[in-house]
């Protein structure tokens, strides 16, 4: 009875401070990817609540990430896009804590503006399709690689297998497709603000300092110095999504079970990253 009269308790406290104007903040933290929690159902669901409610003056999008699904970076950048558009009377700003690179900066770039850490690292606007070569160790131990495939390219980049020229260019092909969307989104993001300089979009990686020298970052903020000097409603309310124990084993299971899958069909380890 105790525990839920102090969850009872929690959850009127929380309702009241959302009667009054605030500042929502919303967490995007860890490596971006479908069955985290850094994926683009949660943050979208938690960003649209956060605009949706009456007494948002400002959201703070919280970025703490080293990047990860290109997919699923794209699709929070345009969520985020297509919420400035439907709310334009609210801002939504990016404050970047230990590091907001690859499909971490992806996604802040969608945001009004960028706020850093001096020492906060930022960038690696690049793409990366990784694996391993297995073919000499092979070789050494004597081991046969039977492939069988329907489909000339069914084994695309197999570790086991020699890298086939044609595939490689493919990959590298692929590769500069994606690079091409992200800057394009940093871009249209940024806009003016970008100092251009030749290694901006090569996937280095800057100091929040240099970042704002770049243009990559407007300046320097915390979540609190921003809900007080941007969005001048200093109280705060964190509109996050949290999963539950069972949500998580679930996640877990369906992330087994589709890694299995992927196994069979020959797709698992393909996905291109934005790390």
């Amino acid at each position: 009875m105790t525990w839920f009269l102090v969850m009872l308790s929690g959850m009127l406290d929380r309702d009241a401070v959302r009667t009054e104007r605030h500042t929502a903040v919303v967490d995007l933290t860890g490596v971006i990817e479908a069955e985290g929690d850094a994926n683009a159902k949660q943050v979208g669901a938690a960003l649209r609540r956060a605009f949706e409610d009456r007494n948002t003056a400002g959201v703070v999008l919280r970025i703490n990430s080293p990047g990860g699904s290109a997919v699923q970076s794209g699709a929070i950048y345009d969520e985020i896009r297509r919420l400035r558009d439907r709310y334009p009377a609210i801002p939504l700003y990016a404050v970047v804590e230990e590091i907001c690179a690859s499909g971490g900066y992806y996604v802040a770039a969608a945001a009004d503006r960028i706020f850093v850490n001096r020492a906060s690292l930022v960038g690696s606007i690049g793409v990366l399709l990784n694996g391993f070569g297995f073919v000499g160790t092979m070789e050494k131990l004597g081991v046969e690689r039977r492939l069988l495939t329907a489909g000339d390219n069914k084994g695309f980049l197999d570790p086991f297998s020699p890298l086939d020229e044609a595939q490689g260019a493919h990959a590298r092909e692929l590769l500069a497709e994606v690079h091409a969307q992200f800057v394009e989104a940093v871009r249209s993001g940024r806009g003016e603000r970008l100092k251009e300089a030749p290694e901006l979009f090569s996937g280095l990686v800057w100091s929040g300092a240099r970042s704002v020298e770049l243009g990559l970052a407007d300046g320097f903020g915390s979540v609190p110095s921003v809900a007080r000097d941007e969005v001048r409603a200093e109280k705060i309310v964190d509109f996050s999504s949290r999963d539950n124990l069972a949500e998580r084993l679930a996640k877990r299971v369906g992330a087994s079970v589709g890694a299995a899958f992927g196994n069979a069909l020959g797709l698992a380890g393909r996905q291109v990253g934005l790390y």
